[in-house]
């Protein structure tokens, strides 16, 4: 195969990737009765105008953030601190410690959401107010593949690192804080990206536990916005908005995903090389 034809496919396949985010955003900007043109005869922003004076649109947009980062900053330190003591530290049922969160990964989180509707029922965090924020970022807090990429990244570096680091005297958690961490980038990195993915774009568990229109997050208020609640809105263009909103909510995990991708990349590789 050519050089040519080789970038000839990769480019065509860029564009058929890229296309629906195209399509997405021209919508979200073209007049009424122009909705499905590639190219629009001219530009109308009053659905964006729309989803921000009408609807709760920024307070969901916060909601979201609050939800993300929480989730987030847990589990990098609650995922950090696991994955450095099931690939470092030796102790009585680590294997099988490792092989429990393992098999979490199969278990799909519709068979948890009614035990932990309840439990976030009882606790009164259903009920509107900032306790929405514990009760989405609750069940969510331990993801248990950043476990996984964290153990496999401590795996790889050298062990001669440790061992000087016990002869000096030094702990685990200062180990981990000195040595293990810094070296390890690129591990918080791609944690980060898989992680921020989940909560940002989560729609049922949202749609479940918060039920004040002020409380929810982003991924919540477009999937009702999709559903046709507000039919009429932007003057009656209905699919200008709904991409709209939708744009807003695809916007970051893109830029993320832009700027952890060769991180990422990276580290799928290393992986499959350490096992």
């Amino acid at each position: 195969m050519t050089r040519i034809v080789r970038y000839t496919i990769l480019a065509l396949g860029g564009l058929i990737f890229l296309f629906p985010f195209y399509f997405m955003i021209i919508t979200s900007v073209s007049p009424p009765g122009s909705t499905g043109s590639l190219v629009p005869a001219s530009l109308d922003f009053s659905t964006w105008t729309f989803i921000f004076a009408e609807l709760p649109i920024t307070w969901n947009l916060l909601n979201s953030a609050v939800y993300t980062l929480g989730v987030v900053a847990i589990t990098l330190v609650i995922g950090s601190i696991t994955g450095y003591a099931l690939a470092r530290l030796s102790f009585r049922g680590r294997d099988t410690l490792f092989a429990v969160i393992l098999f979490t990964l199969a278990l799909p989180f519709q068979l948890l959401m009614v035990p932990l509707f309840i439990m976030v029922s009882e606790w009164g965090w259903a009920r509107p107010g900032p306790g929405n924020y514990l009760a989405l970022i609750f069940p969510m807090a331990v993801n248990a593949t950043a476990i996984i990429i964290f153990r496999q990244f401590f795996r790889g570096l050298p062990q001669e690192l440790f061992d000087a680091a016990y002869l000096d005297g030094a702990g685990n958690l200062r180990i981990l804080w000195k040595i293990a961490i810094p070296l390890t980038k690129p591990a918080f990195l791609i944690a980060t990206l898989i992680t921020f993915i989940g909560p940002w774009n989560d729609f049922l568990w949202g749609l479940l536990v918060v039920r004040d229109a002020y409380w929810q997050p982003l991924s919540v208020a477009v999937g009702i916005l999709g559903s046709g609640a507000h039919a009429t809105a932007g003057g009656g263009n209905y699919w200008g908005t709904v991409t709209a909103a939708s744009t807003l909510l695809a916007v970051p995990v893109i830029v993320l995903f832009i700027a952890f991708q060769r991180y990422f990349v990276r580290g799928v590789i290393e992986d499959g090389i350490k096992g």
